[in-house]
């Protein structure tokens, strides 16, 4: 059983990612009886499939290492027919997973396995005479049509050997016909043949022989057949000499595991998309049809210029898709689309890529966490990042993942830093020209925050951005003593980018412990700050702080909307923010200059502003032993949730908060890996909190409209687009539309659970969708066809 608060196994019973049973005969005859026993009234005679997946490949929906499985069949997986199996021990499970492996129609290699041959000889003939790689995969390195064979030494030579003379054999002795093969007729003439990925009544997912993925409408398709025949070519036995064959069986028997050493040397552009390169993303106005960053472009503007769902038609609405990403927290990711191909994230660790159009998954990656901190919060995942055909996530154990975009397979995986020191990463990667941007998170653990820069191809750092000055750096005179060894500050909400000035605005979090401005007393650089960085260098060249010396958890982690418009009669790049402290800001982008701040809820700890920007804090304010009512909250007017602007009408939406809270000072001292608080805001009695959808002029900071809504979440935002709409996400689980203009609602869907996403738009085909999670589920919407 699990012991009670930790979520750890028994050391006797917890999953190594290696089994310890493999190539034993007597566990694959032993998992056999077992299988027959538990598993074949799912997963059918032989792991052929029934009302179960099929388990008679190297490819599993939930995970295909051996730790992987022992933790399915142990724990079952959330939101299918899978139920958990702990009532097996430790030996029974491990004993089923050796007769799983045993499925796929190759013998198992003996570890002690001679092999004849020479290993570089055949690794040319593999990727020169033999041409294997055109359709397989090694490290990164080949195509994506047949299997990946990173692992093919796992199997005996004499399987291999077999299936690279005769693919057709049935190798497994079980009336097996080698891999099924699809032939599709199009309505506009074409006959396209490959490899079937996946496929449901309505759309069919395949491969073609070029490495082509195809996402097929089966209303399209006239004629479909199967062919029960390899792709592999069948006639290696008379281009190859023995000789020849003998040396590629020898290189594939040196493959054992996927090394991350040769696949960040692998060149591994082409295949599922052509790539999504800096220029694209960059102008990706250009491609309303995307949505190619966190936060929908560079510049923050959550805005989406498709106008197909507009104010006349949009309660027509109605859920098209809907895809269960089940798992331990519920979902807050904002998903990505490339070329019709979504990305996004599930619980922390697990990664999907589903047909945009449909919602069938394309692939799933899941990594098990490595390392858990007991103290761990925040336990979420809000997306990734695409560059070139990689994909990019962080992990609750802080580590930096990237993957091969066609089809899932990791390419390297770096380690930020210690999670038992209370660091993670919680939020999308930046992808700049060759950089992949995060920040950390940790801040209410007293971790000192951080951006960093990473080589897309390598992993390799390039650069450290510390939010907290170090001795002798700029700004480090304003911590008092050592508490900026402690002092938070994270940055763990992905930036925004200039692509002009090449200047790259990131945010940061409050100073640590969170409501011990004492410990601390001074203004606590960067805390609670706007920093505008070098993207190359990681220089800074400019900051500005929103909330000097906070003792209220007024994360600056918002979203910074960059926009050029006229400001006061003057054309000006501007940087605009609905701060967590209750104040609208407006900054010159170029230089940092304070322009204009105002409140958009009520707020009792600014008497405004001095001739620079700086606050005038009001008196008494700060957390105290006593307590003391603040407003706002420690949830802020506004959070991490995404707001919008839209160029039609120039106005910034946003989701808001409006209440108080009684601040607590109290002692604590500093243990590393633990939170760090020092005090908590509690409620104001007979206070009654609001929330709402309000429309913010930058020009004056003027709210054009509010809209009332009976619950907001942290994570739950808007989205104004083309067509006159703004689309807002609720607590009590409503997506929203409103007219954009006046704030009057339109359109509304009960999604039956908590969203703690922003909604997104994207179009496929000429049709626009609107996506967002709720709970487990993400859903996307359209109009009737």
């Amino acid at each position: 059983m699990f012991y009670l608060g930790t979520g750890i196994l028994p050391a006797q019973d917890r999953a190594s990612d290696t089994n310890p049973m493999a190539n034993n005969p007597d566990a694959v005859a032993a998992g056999r009886r077992l299988y027959d026993q538990t598993c074949q009234a799912c997963h059918g005679g032989e792991g052929r499939g029934d009302r179960g997946p099929a388990l008679t490949t190297a490819t599993l929906p939930h995970g295909s290492g051996d730790g992987d499985l022992f933790r399915n069949i142990r724990n079952g997986i959330a939101g299918s027919g899978m139920p958990a199996f702990s009532i097996l021990t430790a030996d029974q499970i491990w004993q089923l997973v050796s007769y799983i492996r045993s499925l796929n129609g190759a013998a198992t290699a003996s570890p002690n396995e001679v092999v004849a041959g020479d290993a570089a000889a055949g690794e040319t003939i593999f990727f020169g005479k033999a041409a294997c790689s055109g359709c397989h995969q090694v490290n990164g390195r080949g195509g994506i049509v047949g299997p990946d064979l990173s692992a093919a030494g796992k199997s005996s030579a004499q399987a291999l050997r077999l299936k690279i003379a005769d693919p057709n054999a049935d190798s497994g002795g079980r009336g097996r016909r080698g891999p099924g093969v699809v032939v599709v007729k199009t309505s506009d003439g074409r006959e396209i043949r490959g490899a079937r990925r996946a496929e449901d009544t309505y759309s069919l997912q395949m491969v073609d022989i070029s490495g082509k993925l195809l996402l097929i409408d089966k209303a399209r398709i006239t004629e479909e057949r199967y062919e029960f025949k390899s792709l592999m070519p069948d006639n290696y036995a008379q281009r190859l000499t023995a000789a020849e064959i003998q040396n590629v069986v020898a290189y594939l028997k040196t493959l054992g595991a996927r090394d991350f050493a040769k696949t960040i040397q692998a060149d591994i552009s082409g295949g599922l998309t052509p790539g999504l390169t800096f220029d694209r993303l960059r102008h990706s106005s250009a491609e309303p049809q995307n949505w190619l960053t966190y936060w929908g472009d560079y510049q923050g503007r959550h805005y989406s210029a498709l106008k197909q769902i507009n104010t006349s038609n949009v309660r027509q609405l109605q859920a098209r898709w809907s895809a269960q990403l089940v798992g331990p927290s519920s979902l807050e990711a904002t998903p990505l689309v490339v070329d019709g191909i979504m990305y996004t994230t599930g619980s922390p660790g697990t990664v999907v890529a589903l047909d945009a159009k449909t919602g069938l998954q394309i692939w799933r990656y899941q990594r098990q966490q490595k390392v858990v901190n007991p103290y761990e919060i925040n336990p979420f995942n809000r997306g990734v990042a695409v560059l070139g055909s990689r994909v990019f996530f962080g992990t609750l154990d802080a580590a930096l993942v990237a993957l091969d975009a066609r089809t899932g397979l990791p390419l390297w995986e770096g380690q930020i830093d210690d999670t038992l020191k209370g660091y993670s990463l919680t939020s999308a990667p930046l992808a700049l020209k060759d950089k992949i941007v995060v920040g950390i998170t940790g801040g209410e653990f007293g971790a000192p925050g951080y951006v960093d820069a990473y080589d897309p191809a390598t992993g390799r750092r390039l650069w450290r951005f510390n939010t907290i000055p170090g001795p002798g750096e700029f700004g480090h005179d304003t911590w008092k003593g050592d508490s900026w060894k402690h002092g938070g500050s994270p940055a763990w909400l992905t930036g925004s980018y200039d692509p002009d000035l090449d200047v790259l605005y990131w945010t940061v979090g409050n100073p640590g412990p969170d409501s011990d401005a004492e410990i601390r007393k001074g203004d606590n650089l960067f805390s609670s700050s706007v920093v505008a960085l070098d993207p190359n260098t990681g220089q800074r060249k400019w900051h500005y702080q929103f909330t000097p010396g906070d003792s209220h958890d007024w994360d600056a982690t918002e979203d910074v909307l960059l926009v050029d418009r006229p400001f006061h009669g003057q054309n000006r790049k501007l940087l605009l923010q609905a701060d967590r402290n209750g104040i609208f800001y407006v900054l010159d982008r170029t230089s940092g200059k304070f322009l204009l701040g105002s409140p958009f809820v009520h707020q009792t700890w600014n008497a405004g502003f001095d001739e620079n920007g700086r606050p005038r804090i009001v008196p008494g304010t700060d957390a105290s032993p006593e307590g003391v009512a603040v407003y706002p909250s420690g949830g802020g007017g506004n959070n991490w949730r995404s707001p919008s602007y839209d160029p039609a009408t120039g106005w910034m939406y946003l989701v808001f908060s409006d209440s108080g809270q009684r601040f607590v000072r109290t002692p604590e001292e500093y243990e590393a890996g633990k939170q760090y608080w020092s005090g908590r805001g509690t409620p104001i009695p007979g206070e009654t909190a609001t929330a709402g959808v309000m429309a913010i002029d930058p020009e004056t900071g003027a709210v054009k409209w509010r809209y009332k809504i009976a619950q907001a979440t942290l994570g739950g935002g808007v989205l104004a687009t083309g067509g006159g709409l703004v689309f807002a996400a609720t607590g009590d689980g409503n997506l929203i539309a409103l007219n954009s203009k006046t704030g009057a609602p339109l359109w509304h869907f009960q999604t039956g659970a908590r969203i703690g996403a922003s909604p997104m738009s994207y179009s496929v085909d000429g049709q626009q969708f609107v996506a967002i999670s709720a709970g487990s589920v993400l859903y996307s919407f359209a109009l009737p066809q």
